[in-house]
């Protein structure tokens, strides 16, 4: 495929649902927009995260309580955490970096941030459904956080007290109150937490295609299979790209590459993030379409259960091992082990499928949403991509017509770093 010289376009680079969402925006403000992804459009992350708009999550992805429940969990093969050590060398100036937000001043500094994104990030979404007539695979219906330990009720209610405090709205149901929300759960469930103004969508590759669709359909340019190599910005704030469908020169691009997203912005800004990788797993089960309701967290098996259109996706665990070793679908199947106590009646796990993927978790837990120059970048969601993206199209917008986002975009700027 021949190269592109696009001096008037903005590429795009990456079109998970962040690069969709903000290459949609974009397109239709009448930016002509050239969206680049190294497989195909969504593929990655974004098809098979577990579905939920999770604006009750506002707190970093690691604390000091997770220093001392680490060993435990290391050494636990159901556990929600592995490292495999071999990565261990390359990871610990990551791993400082962690600890080091873990300070008292960090963490309350990264807490207003995430708050700060999560309190418009439903809003933006259900905005951004109703434009693109993606409402049909967004329920907001709220979700649950469940606890089968006395120790973990307590905490709980507390968490949830904090929370109200807070703004985020949550209700405690008991034991008979959670029964009578979502039936399918086992009596071992004790209590949870209901956040009404949470959501999930129902059907991830049904949005992927509707947008990827109604973004061509508006004159945007999709290149797909096409990775970016290698990247600079020549004197004249042009910006090269050295992909595998040719070279492309552009006014302007947007970084978006995910997990991938480190070594594009230190050639395209000399700024090293702090950017390392957490795999995700998930475990599909197409034949439970009506099991629950809405989606179902266990504080205490630290794993999500969200119904969808296609079946009941049981997603999450934690696990450092870097870009490129290959996937252990055995912690996929575990999630099926983790999900079965909790329900009623045994699951039908006909024709069920594994999956793995890359999420971006910068340090801080924030992500970057900034602009350099001729470059913006929005990646680094780690857990929340799906929760920000509507909202983070919307502030990269903003950042590029140069207009008031309505955030502070502050702690999300490169140069924190």
């Amino acid at each position: 495929m021949a190269g592109v010289n696009a001096p008037d376009a903005v590429i795009v680079i990456g079109a998970g649902i962040i690069g969709l969402s903000v290459a949609m925006h974009l397109q239709s403000a009448g930016v002509k927009t050239v969206l680049l992804d190294a497989q195909t459009a969504g593929r990655g992350a974004t098809y098979g995260n577990a579905g939920h708009i999770a604006t009750e999550q506002v707190f970093p992805i690691a604390d000091t309580s997770i220093l001392r429940q680490l060993p435990r969990m290391l050494l636990d093969p159901m556990g929600p955490l592995r490292l495999e050590w071999r990565y261990l060398p390359r990871m610990t100036p990551w791993l400082l970096r962690l600890v080091a937000n873990m300070r008292p001043a960090r963490v309350n500094h990264i807490h207003h941030a995430l708050l700060a994104l999560n309190q418009k990030s439903l809003d933006a979404w259900q905005q951004f459904a109703r434009r693109w007539q993606l409402s049909q695979w967004l329920q907001v219906q709220g979700s649950l956080l469940t606890a089968e330990k006395p120790q973990s009720v307590l905490a709980l209610q507390q968490h949830g007290a904090r929370l109200n405090r807070l703004g985020i709205t949550n209700e405690w149901l008991d034991a008979q109150s959670l029964t009578e929300r979502e039936p399918a759960l086992a009596p071992s469930q004790l209590g949870a937490l209901f956040y009404p103004h949470t959501g999930h969508v129902t059907n991830l590759d049904a949005v992927v295609r509707h947008l990827r669709t109604t973004f061509i359909q508006l004159g945007g340019v999709l290149r797909e299979n096409c990775a970016v190599e290698h990247a600079q910005v020549h004197a004249d704030q042009t910006v090269m790209l050295h992909t595998a469908c040719g070279p492309m020169s552009a006014k302007q691009v947007v970084l978006c590459a995910g997990a991938h997203s480190r070594k594009l912005t230190r050639a395209l800004t000399g700024v090293e993030v702090p950017l390392d990788t957490e795999r995700g797993y998930h475990f599909m089960l197409p034949s439970e379409t009506s099991r629950l309701s809405i989606p179902v967290t266990s504080v205490d098996r630290r794993f999500i259960m969200t119904p969808m259109d296609t079946g009941l996706r049981l997603a999450g665990t934690v696990e450092f091992a870097g870009l490129h070793a290959p996937a252990n679908m055995q912690r996929a199947r575990q999630l099926l082990q983790l999900a079965q106590p909790m329900l009623n009646l045994p699951l039908d796990n006909t024709n069920a499928s594994t999956w793995m993927g890359l999420r971006p978790s910068i340090a801080d837990s924030l992500p970057v949403i900034d602009r350099q120059g001729p470059v913006l970048l929005a990646f680094g969601h780690q857990h929340l991509g799906l929760t920000q993206a509507a909202l983070t199209a919307q502030l990269i917008e903003a950042l590029y017509f140069n207009f008031d986002p309505g955030v502070d975009m502050h702690p999300y700027r490169l140069r924190r770093f």
